[in-house]
């Protein structure tokens, strides 16, 4: 450690500040911890949510509509969707959302002026949310990637992250982590998630954790060619047509038939199926899916324009650290909330989009707050004088020839990972080619030479790519997310979820539900 470095010690230290980790760190210090939250970007203004407007789902147990929603998401989940959690997390949205509005947060309200709770503004939410946490004396610390984790016998005992302004490293030592930092877009350019690159995935796989669900992956959202918007709902409302105008009939649900005829050329879209009330109804509810056109000069009601799809992994996807009933991961002292987590249970092998996405960080970032001080506290009192290494202990980077540039790098990750014909449809070859160009990546260590927070964010994605790969490959089926050209059909047999982790030697196995029902 440099005399220039900087030393924390916390109870709890949360990485990532988008929603869920605004909840973890706000119900850990007000369960009485001190409490660091740690963000590569500005809390606020980073990640997904800040981008645009979210729903959310508010219902109560009992209710018509809770058990419509319920049912939703069984019906959606593919055989993986558990219920009760279901249950569990929307109560838990519900108490947020009631407690947001006792905070004073400006709910749109329906016409006759009552608080619609269904909708958050992102920006105006995660900035309500900053101040929140910053009266409740949770140290904010903006534009500082962790670059590793930090364990003692096992245990996650903190993180080593870096200042982009200054350089100097903080050493940051904890009674447990929350890890909160989002999922993995694969760069694709989807709106606010170019900084989500699986960086949490690979600190925690470095300590241990065991990941779930990966080959879940493979969701993609529809947006205009020309922007990054990627909100699906108006397109309910739409007509898809080739080049020549010729509208799309195909059998199959709506994206597999774009995505299908993208492969061979230009899509186009007109929503000429919403009524003028509905149109006036998502201009207000999601004004920012219509600036591109409005900037184009072009009425997406009543006119045609080029659309694409932009990969949104994990992001909207399923996969993520494996969890127990609540948030915590195969590690002790380590918890994950949010997209960083696993959403088997919640979503099942498909994309819980807005709404549901929204309600699982509150629920999971609530209870990763709550549970990392329970395990603070049962470490007693001389927690902070235990001995802590770095989790990864990677050996230093010994260069060897000509450097490969980080930016070719990337690159050659998004071209495995992006492209439809490999990362929405998969095959047997597609996947081990990827699964081997990836693997030799990973180990080259002659990129390994640039800025250390780029190195790791490259390291991240190549790793986030490794286990969606080797996931894919070992589910020879297709249900949900996971499309496999070769085995087009679901197989009842291998209706169980499937863990991955590994870093330099990737492994996947199939996980017994019995045994993980008997163990929640």
């Amino acid at each position: 450690m440099n005399t220039s470095d900087v030393r924390l010690d916390t109870d709890v230290l949360v990485v990532g500040g988008g929603p869920a980790g605004c909840w973890a760190a706000w119900n850990a210090a007000a369960n009485g911890a001190s409490v660091v939250l740690i963000e590569k970007g500005y809390v606020g203004t980073s990640g997904a949510t800040a981008a645009g407007n979210t729903t959310t789902i508010y219902t109560r147990r009992g209710t018509t509509e809770r058990a419509a929603t319920v049912a939703q998401r069984v019906r959606l989940g593919h055989g993986f969707t558990e219920p009760e959690r279901v249950e569990r997390v929307l109560d838990r949205t519900l108490h947020n959302l009631d407690l947001l509005a006792e905070w004073g947060y400006d709910f749109p309200t329906y016409e006759d002026g009552r608080p619609y709770r269904g909708m958050l503004r992102g920006p105006d939410y995660l900035r309500f949310m900053r101040q929140k946490l910053i009266k409740a004396r949770v140290k904010v610390i903006d534009h500082c990637p962790v670059e590793e984790l930090l364990v003692s016998e096992g245990m996650a005992a903190g993180a080593i992250a870096r200042s982009r302004r200054t350089g100097e490293a903080l050493y940051i030592s904890a009674g447990a982590v929350v890890i909160a930092t989002g999922g993995c877009a694969f760069m694709s350019g989807a709106l606010g998630t170019n900084n989500l690159t699986g960086d949490g995935y690979l600190i925690a796989a470095e300590a241990g954790a065991v990941l779930s669900g990966m080959e879940f992956s493979a969701q993609y959202g529809i947006s205009p060619a020309y922007s990054s918007v990627t909100k699906g709902v108006v397109y309910f409302w739409g007509t898809f047509s080739d080049e020549a105008g010729n509208v799309l009939t195909a059998p199959g649900d709506r994206q597999s038939v774009v995505a299908s005829e993208l492969i061979k050329g230009p899509v186009y879209a007109i929503l000429d199926k919403a009524s003028p009330r509905l149109q006036e109804g998502f201009r207000k509810g999601q004004p920012n899916i219509f600036v591109p056109f409005d900037r184009m000069g072009i009425d997406p009601f009543t006119q045609r324009f080029p659309i694409t799809l932009r990969h949104e992994g994990t992001v909207r996807g399923t996969g993520g650290l494996k969890i127990d009933n609540r948030a915590g991961t195969t590690v002790p002292g380590l918890f994950a909330a949010g997209d960083a987590a696993t959403r088997q249970a919640m979503f099942g092998a498909s994309t819980g989009g807005g709404g549901p996405n929204s309600s699982w960080a509150m629920a999971t970032g609530s209870w990763a707050g709550e549970d990392a001080v329970r395990f603070v506290r049962s470490l007693g009192k001389n927690w902070r004088s235990r001995s802590v290494r770095t989790a990864a202990e990677r050996p230093p980077t010994r260069p060897s020839g000509a450097s490969t540039d980080i930016e070719a790098v990337l690159d050659i990750v998004k071209q495995q990972m992006l492209p439809l014909d490999k990362g929405y449809f998969r095959n047997q070859k597609s996947l081990s080619d990827t699964e081997h160009l990836l693997s030799d990546l990973w180990h080259d260590e002659s990129w390994r030479t640039g800025r250390a927070s780029k190195v790791r964010e490259a390291e991240a994605l190549i790793a986030t790519s490794r286990w969606a790969t080797a996931s894919a490959l070992l589910r020879k089926e297709s249900r949900g997310l996971q499309r496999r050209t070769d085995f087009p059909d679901a197989n009842p047999v291998l209706s169980r979820t499937i863990d991955t982790g590994g870093t330099d030697l990737i492994w996947t196995s199939f996980h017994n539900r019995a045994q993980a029902s008997a163990a929640s």
